[in-house]
């Protein structure tokens, strides 16, 4: 089988042998072309892997700027400077688990040619952003400017975004139900957790098909953001032409692909690679720290680190990693430790990229290169985490269902518990454990990968329940007109798995159900609604009443359960959740009322309460719902209720409900017990065909674009809703060329007046220079009032004494800068390095100011001010302040008036001092002034070779 009218996907409908394919048209490897469709689904077009993947950064950074900038700093753990307080416990687990470090040990390990790829997308963005962000109005709601991307930047984003996928928090879960349920429960509660996320995906061979070729669908269940998680995306180049979902910030396309002859997809194996230590740890005479390992006490690094949190006070963060890894939970005692303390553990965590150094990057390029099955599997050897089930397929029929990722060899406790730091029995050992592979069952043609305990169970602890999987083996097995709603098949149609998609059967429904039909001693109204639901077809339908009756019965239920006295050392005061041993960013996974809900099925089943209790349970809470008349269709109830890092930057939406379940195929999960809403669902939906490209099929929950008020904001939201897809269009002719190419690279347009008055980047320059291997530093006027907030969190630290605003108010620095504004020979400027604001840089004429008192002004003289801003999480360089004296000091003597810089640092700035004399200034005098007694320091002209 090979993929009919190929040359119509290529660009100007070219031919595909030679050089004059359709990219002859680049100078090189540096040009591209961007090209939309009806949807605005970016297909890019470029002279060479290189040229594309600037070309996908670029495009990123116009579409999804905000997101970029949240995702950066989510990495920085930098987040609470400007989204407050809320933000301040994922900053600190970001500090701790030292993501950043790991993301940048992993880049200086890439092989240099991804390297090269990878930097070239970080260019491409860092070349849009500012473009970018002056389209997205959460920047001037936020006060916040574009922040430089690093090359090792998308690594930190793909590790912030998956460093919780395999749900390491589930293991402290554990540890609480063992001590106080006993040790046999500890995976009493055992099920898909809050914090994990699936998938559901499917591959048909071509003897399933219509077309005799293979068909790959699915959707990934994840958290639903806005913007999307995914992004549609085509990348074309001379080597590869793929589309495929990929993950802004990230270059390639890692988790769901089409490459024409060769298509591919993911969903999560439930594998445990991530392992917590209980640590001992002991604060040294000196401050340091010492852990204890299985060879004694010994010295571990530990720092300090500061969390900038906006409208509150700064939060100091240590940061301690032993050998193990970095601790995320507890702080070093002063005290000498004593035996371990339930109530108050220090928590390490190890995790593969910290410790190998490898965040499996090599990978990504060679996806898009693959040509076949066999290319597709070769790659994917070197894939780390998260760790996947694969289903692959290509034009020849050849098809692939294999596990992949790093899952390190260690006993089998380190998966279920915390293991003690200082016993070497639980340390890791050389390698990695095997990932299973198998093949697809030629006898149904079709394979399935929904979570379940099947191909990996080897490797994990706790998996999601089987129904997903079995009911889309079932609907896929279902003869024509045998009763599956929407299907034809088999043989199977692109069009037809839609219909497997939206499926609403809720399986996990039966226990309960059973328990209700034998439910003793029912009131009539109870069992009015036995009767009613034990008709219900099961379907958690958005039209259906009896799926919301289900839903308050089953959540009464839950309630119910908690309160049972079997329960209640882990429910009510005794909850987990409640406990201040552990962050509170770790609280859903800890919250017993949710595990109850997920867990349901299992705890009306197993013998933890007697049967009785269960149905005397199941009967109460019959009584109690059917008691209230409320009556309402799912749809209406079941909402989704998408994360947003800055939910009040744009107008208020009511967003769509729709239908499904947990346990449904179309998982959109609601936490019974707790809300009919749900924030997880299908963060995308696609269809790979592979007879014919351009019948494949995609959707994600809300637009191509994250730009509030774009056409392309929203707009495929009532197709995700109800449960239809968009066409996935591959032939160049259909699409529209924009003038987004590069170009844009290097020309901004105008920004507006007020967006240029809000976003410091956005202003005209006084002056720009770039200073090597630190970046372009621009000077941009002061605001005073639109930079007030930033400039009082500058000017209050308490590094910023000497500046004298240390007890100043808010509006008290507005005015300050409002009369320097208004003065012709004082001025106030911002410094931005790489449009991020970097320090406060003053300029005054001496004759004009006190300070031409205190000493004989020279004619060319000209006095400077320079207050540099806190470092920016770990994105602070050697020789930062240098490098913006270089800058400063080039604009001052850019003035051929200007014969001497004077500057006048607090005397006791023995810092600053030593800072002006490594520079070139000549210490003066001591001058004695109203705040403060300075230190004159004079730099010529001459000392610095200029005529």
């Amino acid at each position: 089988m090979t993929t009919a009218d190929v040359d119509r996907e290529r660009p100007n409908g070219r031919s595909s042998h030679g050089p004059a394919d359709g990219f002859d048209g680049f100078d090189g490897f540096d040009g591209f072309e961007v090209f939309r469709d009806d949807w605005g689904i970016p297909h890019l077009k470029a002279g060479g892997a290189l040229a594309l993947a600037r070309a996908q950064g670029h495009n990123a950074a116009l579409d999804r700027a905000w997101q970029l900038e949240t995702e950066r700093h989510r990495v920085l753990g930098t987040t609470a400077a400007y989204l407050g307080a809320e933000a301040v416990d994922w900053d600190r687990f970001a500090r701790r688990a030292r993501l950043a470090d790991t993301a940048r040990r992993c880049y200086d390990r890439l092989a240099p040619e991804t390297a090269a790829w990878v930097g070239a997308y970080v260019a491409g963005v860092n070349a849009g952003l500012v473009e970018g962000a002056s389209r997205a109005p959460e920047f001037a709601a936020a006060g916040l400017a574009p922040g430089r991307w690093e090359p090792w930047t998308p690594l930190g984003v793909w590790l912030s975004t998956h460093i919780l996928f395999a749900g390491f928090p589930t293991k402290l879960w554990r540890e609480e139900v063992a001590r106080r349920l006993g040790d046999g429960r500890a995976t009493l509660f055992a099920t898909d957790g809050p914090g994990t996320s699936g998938s559901n995906g499917w591959l048909l061979t071509g003897a399933r098909t219509t077309t005799g070729a293979p068909v790959i669908a699915g959707d990934p269940h994840r958290f639903i953001e806005d913007p999307g998680v995914y992004q549609q995306i085509r990348l074309a180049c001379p080597e590869f032409d793929v589309v495929g979902l990929a993950v802004p910030g990230v270059p390639g396309i890692a988790h769901f692909g089409h490459a024409g002859g060769v298509a591919w997809a993911i969903t999560n194996a439930m594998a445990d690679y991530q392992d917590l230590y209980r640590e001992q740890l002991r604060r040294t005479a000196d401050g340091g720290v010492e852990a204890l390992g299985p060879d004694g006490w010994y010295a571990v690094h530990a720092h300090t680190e500061t969390v900038e949190v906006a409208g509150g006070e700064p939060e100091a963060v240590e940061i301690v990693e032993t050998d193990r890894g970095p601790v995320i939970i507890g702080d070093v005692r002063d005290e000498a430790p004593g035996d371990e303390a339930p109530d108050a553990p220090v928590i390490s965590l190890r995790y593969p990229p910290r410790v190998t150094g490898d965040l499996g990057f090599d990978v990504l390029p060679a996806l898009l290169r693959a040509r076949t099955v066999a290319d597709l599997d070769t790659a994917l050897d070197g894939w780390v985490e998260p760790v996947n089930v694969v289903l692959a397929a290509d034009t020849t029929g050849a098809t692939l269902h294999r596990v992949a990722g790093h899952v390190p060899v260690r006993p089998h406790e380190n998966r279920l518990r915390v293991v003690p730091a200082h016993d070497p029995a639980y340390a890791w050992r050389e390698g990695a454990e095997p990932t299973p592979r198998t093949e697809v069952d030629p006898a149904t043609g079709t394979a399935v990968m929904a979570n379940e305990r099947g191909l990996a169970a080897p490797l994990g602890i706790e998996f999601a329940p089987p129904h997903r999987a079995r009911r889309i083996r079932e609907l896929l097995g279902t003869p024509p007109g045998s009763g599956a709603r929407g299907l034809t098949g088999p043989p199977w149609s692109s069009a037809d798995m839609a219909a497997v998609h939206t499926d609403t059967r809720l399986a996990s429904s039966r226990q309960l159900l059973s328990l209700l039909a034998w439910a003793p001693d029912l009131g009539p109204d109870a069992e009015r609604l036995r009767d009613r639901l034990l008709l219900w077809d099961r379907h958690m339908d958005a039209d259906s009443a009896d799926a919301t009756l289900y839903s308050r019965l089953r959540a009464d239920v839950v309630h119910r359960l908690a309160a049972h006295p079997a329960l209640r050392p882990v429910t009510g005061d005794a909850d987990p959740w409640r406990s201040a041993a552990y962050p509170p960013l770790f609280r859903p996974w800890l919250a017993a009322v949710p595990r109850i809900g997920y867990a349901l099925e299992t705890l009306l089943t197993v013998g933890l309460l007697p049967y009785e209790d269960r149905l005397a349970i199941v009967a109460a809470s019959a009584e109690a719902v059917a008691a209230t008349q409320a009556e309402s269709p799912w749809g209406q109830v079941h909402r989704v209720s998408p994360w947003q890092a800055l939910p009040g930057a744009t107008p208020e939406e009511v967003w769509p409900g729709l239908a499904g379940d947990h346990d449904c195929v179309l998982s959109t999960s609601s936490v019974p017990g707790i809300t009919d809403l749900f924030a997880r669902g299908p963060a995308a939906r696609y269809v790979w065909d592979l007879a014919r490209r351009e019948d494949s099929l995609w959707v994600v929950p809300f637009g191509a674009s994250g730009v509030p008020g774009s056409a392309h904001h929203r707009d495929q939201s009532e197709l995700w809703a109800s449960g239809r897809l968009a066409p996935v269009t591959t032939d160049w002719n259909l699409l529209h060329r924009t003038e987004e190419s590069t170009t844009t690279m290097t020309t901004t347009p105008e920004p507006t007046a007020s967006a240029a008055s809000t976003v410091p980047a956005l202003r005209p320059a006084v002056h720009e220079q770039k200073v090597e291997g630190f970046g372009v530093v621009r000077l941009v006027p002061v605001d005073p009032a639109a930079d007030a907030d930033l400039l009082h969190g500058w000017v209050t630290e308490e590094r910023a004494r000497f500046w004298g605003m240390a007890d100043h108010t808010r509006e008290q620095v507005r005015e300050i800068y409002e009369f320097v504004d208004s003065l012709p020979t004082h001025h106030a400027y911002l410094a931005l390095r790489d449009g991020v604001p970097a320090a406060l840089f003053q300029t005054y004429e001496p004759d004009a100011d006190p300070v031409g008192e205190c000493y004989d002004v020279q004619p060319g003289d000209f006095g400077i001010h320079l207050l540099i801003a806190p470092a920016e999480g770990e994105g602070a360089v050697k020789g930062y302040t240098d490098a913006l004296l270089t800058a400063f000091i080039g604009y001052v003597f850019s003035d051929p008036a200007h014969l001497r810089v004077v500057v006048e640092p607090d005397a006791r700035n023995e810092k600053a001092l030593a800072r002006m004399v490594r520079v070139g200034f000549e210490l003066g005098p001591e001058i004695r002034k109203p705040e403060k007694t300075a230190r004159l320091a004079f730099l010529t002209r001459a000392a610095l070779g200029l005529v």
